[in-house]
């Protein structure tokens, strides 16, 4: 048996979204956050997201393995969406699963990033959103490479079916991984497909591969009466 689908869940709305929506909002050079990215915990409304993704999770039928982000946004949201007997003996912590890193542009918006380097707004332009590097964080292409390594890894365990919970940039690669898009197929798809918080998207696998069978769908959120939040979980302060 190998793993034949996977359900990827965005985290919950974190503290870290509403910062950053909250800086753009207000022409903030700065999002005003006071502890590091791994740390992040979910909003109010993201552990309503998170207890609300327990309906759908109670009608996803038979899950194998659970695999989470380190990031204590991903965690909460499994925790909060999973009996603690499933979570204590399914579960797979993983680094690879992580968000992306920003390096020098963490915590800026995008007026901090014109305002404080100018010069990786010009990188940006000329290399594209999948290829720049800023300085101490990671492309789109550095994710991916990572996501490939675990894939790889785990994607022939035997479990039939896998819930993933990570975050924005992590469902949109494993989807390139997998499907697989290339660098114009993704951005495309990017440009126009947001991953909203708590939700879930599919894939399962056939004879002629991986098939995207649900994207991003909050159907669950609406049952419950969670607020459906539509941040973009792109804060590097760049136009995308």
């Amino acid at each position: 048996m190998t793993v034949t689908r996977l359900l990827l869940v965005r985290h919950g709305e974190s503290e870290g979204n509403v910062a950053a929506s909250r800086a753009e909002r207000e022409g903030s050079p700065t999002i005003d956050l006071d502890v590091r990215d791994a740390d992040v915990p979910l909003s109010p409304t993201g552990e309503e997201q998170a207890r609300a993704l327990r309906t759908w999770w109670e009608g996803a039928g038979p899950i194998d393995e659970y695999w989470v982000s380190p990031y204590l946004r991903a965690r909460q949201t499994l925790a909060l969406a999973i009996d603690d007997a499933v979570l204590s003996t399914r579960t797979r912590v993983d680094d690879r699963l992580r968000d992306r890193e920003l390096g020098i542009l963490d915590l800026l918006t995008s007026r901090g990033v014109r305002e404080f380097h100018p010069e990786e707004a010009a990188r940006r332009r000329h290399l594209g959103k999948y290829y720049h590097r800023p300085p101490g964080g990671e492309s789109w292409a550095d994710v991916a490479l990572r996501l490939r390594s675990f894939l790889g890894e785990n994607l022939e365990r035997p479990a039939d079916t896998v819930m993933v919970v990570a975050h924005d940039a992590v469902v949109m690669l494993i989807l390139a991984v997998l499907l697989p898009l290339d660098e114009t197929e993704l951005l495309s798809f990017a440009a126009e497909n947001t991953v909203r918080n708590a939700s879930v998207t599919e894939l399962v696998r056939g004879e002629e591969g991986w098939q995207l069978t649900t994207f991003s769908s909050v159907e669950h959120l609406a049952v419950e009466g969670a607020d459906i939040t539509v941040h973009s979980g792109e804060d590097d302060g760049l136009e995308h």
